[in-house]
């Protein structure tokens, strides 16, 4: 299937799931971002009079250079209109959720958020950000990506980028051309790329998010069919981390610790043959001075006897606080800023500049992504990927999953225990909120 068609299949199949959201997003190096120069206004709306600083907080970090991203955006945007400046301000995606519950709708709460899908639920539930069904036009952006970030019907976030899916990354030069054809050969290749200190496989052993693509792998869902009620305590809950403790224990192709930044550091240092991370980091493993053409990308190996994988699909999305709407200039200029960010020329240079698949669906099917073979790699995870949910109870499903895994990873092979503790710790979390 050549790459045109194999990403419209990418579109096809995942506008077909229902609310999804973003996770886990961490951060690796990349190149020096493209600086971004303005472009003609976006629309021709009388753009208020007065100034208006803005306060942005964002996931984002300098590492992968996505923070520098983001400020050459609101940068072009100033550009454009000088009486529009902006404070950005980089925080860790828990940071940023706890501490715009804890600011609410105060002064000093910023008025635009980007982040993740996962947001959506605890600040619908506190009430804290705007609809944007009236802000932007949904019509804009990949279905999937805009799916991810409605609840109940309403547009909760502008999608800047779409994916945010785990999918295999190897080092060709370790592992050779292609991917294995499923885990057993993932397996038996790593157990020969084991030796000294390097390792056949490394990976985040202390987030739950990690976990999620092995549960679908075995055919397990986090939630019942109602969406709410957890399906923690499973067989496939239990196949899954019988899986990953074996990784570390039996097959002994892990580090005996990592965690993000070890995992990261090992992979790019050339000690790791395969490593399971996010589409935030092909940028930085891509580059010149990391992988380069070593790199190779793809969906995680099928399960020998199972199913592929199923990493959480979602994205980075603009939201905006609740108190914007009480302005009616205000909610313009956010309006125009949101439509300049996920506009096709920006999008495309988020492409360029981080390697992300965008939110636009005309910059998505532009040939900068679909002739581009990594980024075609990351398409083929993301079909397989299933929508993150956005409710608030799936906090309580991370939060406890996260607890069986760190358990599971010092050593407790009791996997029946672990996942009967994060189904009861689920329940328990779920029934008080």
């Amino acid at each position: 299937m050549n790459s045109t068609k194999r990403f419209a299949a990418l579109l096809s199949v995942v506008a077909i799931a229902a609310s999804a959201c973003g996770g886990a997003a961490s951060q690796a190096p990349a190149s020096a971002p493209a600086t971004i120069e303005p472009t003609a206004a976006p629309t021709e709306v009388a753009f208020p009079s007065g100034d208006f600083p803005l306060t942005l907080w964002t996931k984002e970090g300098e590492a992968d250079g996505s923070l520098q991203y983001v400020k050459s955006l609101t940068d072009a945007f100033t550009a454009l209109y000088p009486n529009v400046t902006f404070t950005v301000v980089n925080k860790d995606v828990e940071a940023l959720r706890e501490d715009f519950q804890n600011t609410g709708l105060g002064g000093d709460s910023p008025e635009l958020l980007w982040t993740v899908a996962d947001h959506v639920g605890p600040f619908t539930a506190a009430d804290l950000i705007l609809p944007l069904d009236d802000v932007v036009d949904r019509s804009t952006f990949v279905p999937a990506a805009a799916d991810a970030v409605t609840a109940n019907g309403t547009l909760w976030g502008a999608p800047v980028s779409f994916g945010n899916q785990l999918m295999l990354y190897w080092n060709k030069s370790l592992a050779g051309e292609t991917a294995p054809a499923d885990s057993d050969a993932w397996i038996a290749a790593a157990k020969t790329l084991t030796t000294g200190d390097q390792y056949g496989i490394v990976f985040n052993q202390t987030e739950s998010f990690w976990l999620v693509p092995f549960l679908g792998g075995f055919g397990g869902r986090v939630f019942d069919a109602d969406g709410v009620t957890p399906t923690l305590d499973t067989d496939a809950m239990r196949s899954a981390l019988q899986f990953l403790y074996d990784l570390k224990y039996t097959d002994k192709v892990t580090p005996a610790e990592a965690d993000y930044n070890v995992a990261d550091g090992l992979f790019k240092d050339g000690k790791a043959a395969y490593i399971i991370n996010g589409d935030w980091t092909l940028g930085a493993y891509a580059a010149a001075d990391a992988l380069g053409d070593k790199l190779g990308v793809g969906p995680l190996p099928l399960i020998t006897g199972g199913e592929s994988p199923h990493p959480y699909i979602a994205g980075a999305f603009l939201m905006a606080s609740k108190a914007v709407g009480d302005s009616p200039d205000l909610k313009t200029v956010v309006s125009e800023f949101m439509k300049f960010a996920t506009s096709k020329d920006q999008q495309i240079k988020i492409v360029e500049t981080l390697k992300r698949l965008p939110g636009n669906a005309e910059a998505i099917a532009d040939p900068i992504v679909t002739g581009d073979p990594l980024l075609n790699g990351a398409a083929e995870a993301a079909k397989l990927g299933i929508p993150q949910p956005t409710n608030l109870e799936m906090r309580c499903i991370f939060d406890s999953m996260t607890a069986g895994v760190r358990d599971l990873f010092t050593g407790n092979s009791d996997v029946k225990g672990i996942a009967a503790t994060m189904q009861q710790s689920a329940v328990t979390c779920i029934s008080q909120l």
